[in-house]
């Protein structure tokens, strides 16, 4: 892989807050940060003529992502955040230790996962917790060690759901056909551990299917979705961090790019979004 740096510009002028995920699911992260913060110009790029990144190598997700945040960064962004569990597990360390200094070391690129991952003390009384998501996700094992790192004494047990991304992305997930694969996939993840209380949902796409989820999951077991606590978190973040605040344009504008056709992302946009929304094609080269 290529990992020669290349410094960027430094833009003088603010700029909108980059979001990007490898297709879709992220547009459920991004709804809800425009929710809590509808004040800031974003920007949405999804990879979909690439995606799905759950099943590839760290090497290549790490270079997928990091040619989608140059980018970013190239369209004016300071701030990008991955709403992608894959690529924050398998790319997010990379950037952030050995790309950033030489591209901008004033930029910042923020993950899904810790935001997620720093609610979970407070939520779980068994001290024991599910974590479903994709195969990448899963064998990354980035949820455990980061669980390790705030709360040493939680246990963690991961479940590999290949099949709901495709559920989701073809307009099945309400269908009577993902009921088996919703419920053999919790089965799975709870024959684990019994003692499980809390679950986090640890792919974006996976609110979609919560019906479904919730049908499948006992009562007394917590589900987590990302949306709003990665929008608290960045709300949190923009408050303690005033320099990068101040980087964010307001204009309470979106744009939505993608590596794919226009149409085809129009079309699927609308079922994350409920609402039609005008995209762009970009490429990264």
């Amino acid at each position: 892989m290529n990992n020669q740096q290349i410094p960027l510009p430094l833009p003088l002028a603010a700029g909108p807050i980059g979001v990007f995920d490898s297709g879709y699911g992220g547009l459920t992260i991004l709804s809800k940060i425009r929710e809590a913060l509808p004040q800031y110009d974003y920007i949405y790029i999804g990879d979909n003529a690439r995606a799905p990144y759950g099943t590839r190598s760290f090497e290549i997700v790490y270079e997928f992502t990091r040619e989608a945040v140059i980018k970013l960064f190239e369209m004016g962004c300071h701030l990008v955040i991955l709403a992608c569990n894959t690529a924050s597990a398998k790319a997010l360390r990379s950037i952030q230790m050995n790309d950033l200094p030489g591209l901008d070391p004033q930029r910042r690129v923020l993950g899904v996962i810790r935001p997620t991952v720093e609610c979970i003390g407070s939520l779980t009384h068994s001290r024991h917790i599910g974590v479903l998501a994709t195969s990448g996700t899963i064998l990354s094992e980035s949820y455990p060690m980061e669980v390790r790192k705030l709360f040493p004494d939680i246990e963690v047990s991961g479940q590999a759901c290949p099949l709901w991304v495709p559920l989701v992305e073809n307009n099945e997930a309400a269908s009577e056909g993902a009921d088996y694969f919703v419920k053999k996939y919790i089965d799975e993840l709870l024959a684990k551990d019994h003692l499980i209380d809390t679950v986090i949902l640890g792919c974006t796409h996976y609110p979609l299917l919560l019906p479904k989820i919730r049908q499948y999951m006992p009562q007394d077991i917590t589900i987590m979705s990302q949306g709003e606590l990665v929008a608290q978190s960045l709300k949190d973040y923009l408050r303690r961090h005033p320099e990068m605040e101040k980087r964010c344009t307001r204009g309470a504008t979106c744009q939505y790019c993608t590596t794919e056709a226009e149409d085809k992302f129009s079309a699927s946009a609308a079922t994350f979004l409920n609402e039609l929304v005008s995209v762009r094609h970009i490429d990264f080269m």
